[in-house]
Order: C-alpha cells, then structure tokens, then sequence
C-alpha cells in the first residue's frame, strides 16, 4: 500500500517569489519607463491584465504561489492578488493584501453564482490609498475592504490550500495546510470551520464540534460555521441543538442581504417568480445601491410577466452600475426589455 507523501508547504517568501523571466518583465514594463509613482502602478495594472501581457486566466480551482501563476497562466483571487502585492513591492511601493469580506461573485464558466470571502490588493501612498480588484466577477460587495498582515495573508492560502486537499479526498494533507493556517492566524474563522468539516469527515464528532465552536465564538454571525453546527448536530442526534442553531442561522439569514440574493436564485429556479421578487425586495431593503439586486428583480419581473415593472428595475441597475462596461449591458436589456414589450403590444387584440 502506497504511503501519501506530506505535502509541501511553502513560507511566505516562496509564495511570494518572482521567476526571473516575470522579474525581467517587470523591471522593462513598469520599472525603467520611470514617472510617477502613480503612472508605475497604472503600467502595473495593464501588465497584470492586459491580455497582451501575462494574460492571466481567472480559475477557481486551485490556488497557486506567484511562481506557478506565471507557469500556468492561471490564478484564483487570492493568487491574484498575492501575485499583483509581490509585483508591486518588487516595484517599491507599499502594497499589502486585503480582505474585501463578503462578495456574490459569478463564475461564467460554471454558470454558477456564489457568496464567498474575498480578498484584493491594497496600495499605499502618503494618505492615498487605493484598492485594486483582480476579481472581474464580483456583482456585490459587503462592507469595506481592510488592510491585513502577511501572516493572514499566509492564513489564507493555507487555509484555500486546505480546503482543495480536502475536495481531492487528501485529508491527512488537508489537515497539515489548515494547521498552518492557524499556525499562522489563531483567529483566523474560516480555518477553523474547515477544520470541523475535515474532522467530522476524519471521524471524530468531538473535534469538529470543538473546532466549530471556536470559529464561532471567534465570529458569532459566520453562517457557514453555524450552517455546520446544525450539520453536526442532527448527526450526532441532537435535535434539540440542531435547532438552536437553525433558528439563529435563520435570524441572520433574514437581516443578510446576500442570503436573500441567494434564495431569490433558488425561488427563480423552482419557477417561484413572487417569491423571488419578494426575496429580491428585501434584500434591497437591507443593502440598497446594488445593481445586482436590481438586475435581479428586474429579471423576475420579467419572468412574472411585468413587464413595465422589468423596465424600471432595469433602469435603476443601469444608473447604478460601478463601471461603464456593466452600466453598458444593462442598458442594452432595458433596450431589449422596450423592443420586447412594444411586440407585445402590437400583437395585442385591438376593439374593433
């Protein structure tokens, strides 16, 4: 029987090292043309997404150190980000990771819209800051970004690392990356509800409630690690238990505009149209200025037949819209939506 080797885990400075080749590029691209520390960072950005430069591809499968990114071409939001941090400090100005916290990101190639952490990059220059987002699938976003140290930056790609052994069936590697990602950040919230998932999936019940509860004592409104709690409990027979915690993931759910985005999508799904209208309602209510939710609603409208109702909501993503390509497809359905509702108009049956 083939004994599983232990996987690698590389330190800071490995995930964070520059290949020869991208450090020539670099040094060629945004270095020697000189100017302002501004017109540097603008190159810096063309040269991580520009398609004529590294043509990096978006792929949530795997997350890679800086050195393989440049190898495959390929990189999730938290090699991004660790590639575009690396580059820049490589460049001389003060970049760091950021945690974006809570987005609703959609992944075409999926065709699958999801609610995840997220992290970008930040830079600072005197009392300017600004955010880069490597991210171009992001629809929402909760709360503002915050800058955080390099070991939680460690934190996450352990943890990311973690998670991906535990997919692929590696748990005993899986349990060696999330250890150092408490290694690295005791805190750190979704280590440890992945940990009550790898332990439960190891076998042992009384480690993975204890590693959840810790990730919800760290953070009491993680709905992940309470969804987990309910899990864990209605395995082990305790019903009662299971359904304190359903009741509290219920009462986050009701006040979490993202969690209503989300049922809005199963509503549509199920071809419940009212109640994904309802669901899209609230959760504007919650979180308004989204041009999701309005998209959203504007779909369901449509769906349901309301057309006029469909117009308006699509008005309102367009005028709300962050940048001018998004803003440009919305108004091309509301051109759509009047194309479509003046047909039906005219194949209405007219009084004679």
């Amino acid at each position: 029987m083939a004994v599983q080797q232990p996987p690698h885990i590389p330190d800071l400075a490995e995930i964070m090292a520059i290949p020869p080749e991208l450090q020539v590029l670099l040094q060629e691209r945004v270095i020697a043309p000189g100017g302002t520390r501004q017109e540097q960072l603008e190159r810096l950005v063309v040269l991580v997404f520009d398609q004529t430069a590294l043509a990096i591809e978006y792929d949530n499968d795997r997350t890679r150190t800086v050195a393989e990114t440049w190898r495959d071409r390929r990189a999730n939001c938290v090699s991004y980000t660790l590639l575009f941090v690396a580059l820049a400090r490589a460049a001389g100005m003060d970049a760091y990771v950021q945690e974006a916290g809570e987005v609703l990101a959609w992944y075409r190639d999926a065709g699958v819209i999801y609610s995840a952490s997220h992290v970008n990059a930040g830079i600072r220059s005197g009392m300017r800051q600004q955010t880069v987002d490597v991210d171009r699938n992001i629809l929402a976003t909760r709360g503002r970004p915050r800058g955080v140290s390099d070991a939680r930056a460690l934190a996450h790609f352990y943890n990311n690392r973690g998670a991906e052994l535990m997919a692929d069936g590696d748990l005993a590697g899986a349990r060696a990356l999330l250890e150092a990602a408490l290694m690295a950040d005791r805190k750190f919230v979704p280590a440890w509800n992945n940990m009550g998932v790898l332990q439960q999936r190891l076998g042992d019940e009384r480690k993975a409630l204890e590693a959840l509860h810790t990730a919800r004592r760290l953070a009491p409104e993680h709905a992940s690690t309470l969804s987990n709690l309910v899990n864990a409990y209605q395995r082990n027979g305790q019903p009662e238990q299971a359904a304190r915690y359903a009741a509290r993931l219920e009462e986050i759910r009701r006040t979490d505009p993202f969690a209503q985005f989300m049922l809005a999508l199963e509503c549509e799904d199920e071809g419940d149209y009212g109640c994904a209208i309802a669901r899209y309602q609230r959760a504007i209510r919650i979180q308004g200025g989204e041009h999701a939710f309005h998209f959203g609603l504007a779909r369901a409208y449509f769906l349901d037949g309301q057309l006029e109702h469909a117009q308006r909501e699509m008005a309102k993503a367009a005028s709300l819209g962050d940048t001018e390509r998004v803003r440009n497809v919305y108004r091309r359905k509301l051109e759509s939506l009047e194309r479509w509702r003046m047909a039906q108009a005219s194949r209405a049956p007219r009084a004679r």
